[in-house]
């Protein structure tokens, strides 16, 4: 067992980036939870290799465990802070319900990955780890990239919703006065930080002072 693990209940997070538009999301918000002391499982669809490769030209190695190290270094995680599971692997812990995360985010989130795990399809493990999450009662969030949504779209969060999912969209307000793309980015990775609870100072809230 890692130095990591032993620590004291550290919060466990599930993290799935899927083949959506805007992986930067999933990657800054991987990034503020390491940074947090969040041991962290991540989830990374074939789609979102692909999705990397176009918007960020990142060409990510396709094995979990490389990824898991590939990633550690970049964030500078503590050894057995970060682990990845690959899409099929079916004896991952975070497949039973004996030991659901914390929470779980999808995130970017397909429209696809949305209307398996609204309708139980659980063909992966990022749609099996969702499925647990639900039925053991934890926190899901879902960051769905798409635009405009068809009924389709709708009828899922919907009913998503009413299990007690959090839709998540990435839109990003303005009243921040953004500078950057960056700037766009961490508002919306700071909304989600708020609904798991996570401490963050990616930007100052409504009200304070600057």
């Amino acid at each position: 067992m890692s130095a990591y693990a032993q620590r004291e209940h550290p919060r466990h997070i599930t993290l799935a980036i899927t083949g959506a538009s805007g992986l930067q999301y999933g990657i800054r918000l991987l990034e503020m939870l390491l940074r947090a002391d969040v041991r962290v499982s991540l989830l990374f669809s074939r789609a979102a290799h692909a999705v990397a490769a176009l918007e960020m030209d990142w060409n990510l190695p396709s094995r979990h465990d490389e990824l898991a190290a590939l990633f550690s270094e970049r964030f500078g995680a503590a050894d057995g802070q970060l682990r990845a599971y690959a899409r099929e692997d079916w004896t991952a812990p975070i497949a039973s319900g004996s030991n659901p995360p914390d929470a779980m985010v999808v995130c970017p989130c397909t429209t696809g990955t949305l209307a398996a795990i609204a309708t139980g399809i659980s063909d992966n493990l990022i749609e099996r780890a969702a499925d647990v999450v639900i039925k053991e009662r934890r926190t899901l969030i879902l960051v769905p990239r798409e635009t405009p949504y068809s009924a389709i779209h709708l009828e899922h969060m919907l009913n998503l919703a009413r299990l007690g999912v959090v839709i998540l969209p990435p839109n990003p307000g303005f009243y921040h006065r953004p500078q950057t793309v960056d700037d766009l980015v961490d508002f919306v990775v700071a909304r989600i930080l708020d609904q798991l609870a996570v401490p963050h100072q990616l930007m100052r809230r409504w009200g304070e002072e600057g």
